[in-house]
């Protein structure tokens, strides 16, 4: 076990995965966080709709790889965007190597991944909250471990803002925001007339 692992949980956003029979499956999760140093344990809290909540109820277990700051959205949009159920998440499941366990981990993008025995399960509600033996450990990479808040800042895709049609007076600039300028508008800065604007799109 390479503890140097251990200490990239620190961070926040894991793709866990797990298998059960044929079927491998992954999803997005930020709630692994270690307990205890000897042995070293960790909390896992999964959501019950979530389709690998279920596979790591029946087999007790799971990995967790660590995401790198490396990690494109198009990661997030796989893992965590479609529900397993529907989706085979895995479809080239032999060209990914696999822990001890026989699980999946992510040589691309993860920096590390920990693999867990699940030794008991706690029904909070909407979750379940899953403590787990470490029985695999391995650093992947020097990269930095992916926060929630770099995540947000430099990978979530910013939303498109509205854009409203508008005209531009060609002589000064002044715009005019609106689908359709009155034939008989003034510029209200230079006092030149409709004719002199042109169509644009503003932000």
């Amino acid at each position: 076990m390479d503890k140097k692992a251990m200490y990239k949980l620190t961070y926040g956003l894991f793709v866990l995965t797990a298998k059960e029979g044929e079927k491998d499956n992954g999803c997005i999760v930020n709630t692994v966080s270690q307990v205890t140093t000897s042995p070293n344990r960790v909390t896992l809290a999964v959501n019950k709709t979530n389709y690998t909540h279920d596979m790591i109820l029946r087999t007790g277990l799971f990995n967790a790889n660590i995401l790198s700051v490396e990690t494109p959205f198009e990661v997030f949009k796989h893992y965590g965007f479609l529900s397993g159920a529907e989706v085979n998440k895995f479809e080239n499941a032999d060209n990914f190597p696999r822990t001890e366990s026989g699980l999946i981990y992510l040589p691309e993008y993860a920096n590390a991944y920990i693999s867990g025995k699940v030794i008991t399960a706690t029904d909070l509600g909407t979750h379940t909250l899953f403590l787990a033996d470490v029985v695999d450990a391995k650093v992947l990479s020097d990269a930095d471990s992916l926060t929630y808040e770099y995540y947000q800042s430099h990978i979530k895709p910013k939303p498109e803002k509205a854009k409203k049609t508008g005209w531009r007076c060609k002589i000064c600039g002044y715009v005019y925001e609106g689908e359709e300028l009155p034939p008989d508008f003034i510029c209200p800065w230079c006092k030149h007339g409709a004719e002199d604007f042109e169509k644009i799109t503003v932000e």
